[in-house]
């Protein structure tokens, strides 16, 4: 049987960070969490729960991340955040291929649980992440908040059944919150990278991200708050072009 690290960046995740690590145990060789100094009991909470617990500066998602990778003793790492958990399908899945690891990548999809509801439609589901793989060939890349692993080498990525369950937000108010947060991060990002914005992007890709996450992609059979996900999604997409658009005056 191969051995499986399994890696979470945590900040203040004391309603979450138990849950996470419960999630993953009856798999995992080692639990590491890297922590950006928690003001709460997450440190505690992950200690308690049998978890090896390092404190690191935040210095972006993208960053912490590669860190955890780095403290990693076993070659296979599965890379999930503090307010996700595994479903026991997922749990079930990763643990056949642990007998016997037959590809360096897995993919696994994501479900998000919004204001009490699990959303299975829209721009949220299926949502599917690379998140177990041979650390030896992959790293954490993409545009902070956006991370996403990228391989060094070409590998036939295996799908997992189950899902990431991710606790995303109780409610609508800390959606708005963090869309503002996010927002200015991905702006900051895409400034340094040379990208630019232009009226037509902030006029045209909030009205499509709504209607293609709306009506394409079926959001409104989650019903209200698969509208509200869609109306949001649009928004965020406004906020990250206006404030890019503002960086490139000033």
């Amino acid at each position: 049987m191969d051995l499986l690290s399994v890696v979470i960046i945590s900040y203040n995740e004391e309603r979450s960070i138990g849950r996470c690590i419960d999630s993953v145990k009856k798999i995992a060789d080692e639990i590491i969490v890297v922590d950006s100094f928690s003001t709460d009991r997450t440190k505690e909470i992950a200690i308690e729960k049998g978890a090896i617990v390092k404190q690191e500066k935040f210095q972006g998602y993208i960053e912490q991340k590669n860190i955890a990778l780095q403290l990693a003793t076993h070659h296979f790492t599965l890379s999930i955040d503090a307010d996700e958990a595994l479903d026991e399908r997922l749990a079930e899945s990763i643990a056949m291929e642990k007998q016997n690891f037959q590809s360096k990548a897995y993919s696994m999809n994501r479900c998000a649980h919004y204001c009490g509801k699990f959303i299975r439609h829209g721009l949220w589901y299926p949502d599917p992440k690379l998140r177990l793989f041979d650390k030896r060939i992959a790293s954490w890349g993409g545009t902070n908040p956006h991370d996403r692993i990228e391989l060094r080498e070409y590998v036939n990525i295996k799908h997992l059944k189950g899902d990431i369950l991710h606790f995303s937000y109780d409610n609508i108010e800390e959606h708005i919150v963090q869309s503002n947060n996010f927002t200015t991060i991905s702006a900051v990002a895409m400034f340094r990278k040379g990208q630019k914005s232009n009226w037509i992007k902030i006029l045209v890709n909030p009205f499509w991200s709504f209607f293609n996450g709306y009506f394409i992609r079926l959001g409104f059979l989650d019903g209200f708050y698969g509208f509200v996900i869609a109306i949001n999604a649009a928004h965020q997409t406004f906020l990250k072009y206006i404030k890019l658009y503002r960086l490139q005056r000033k």
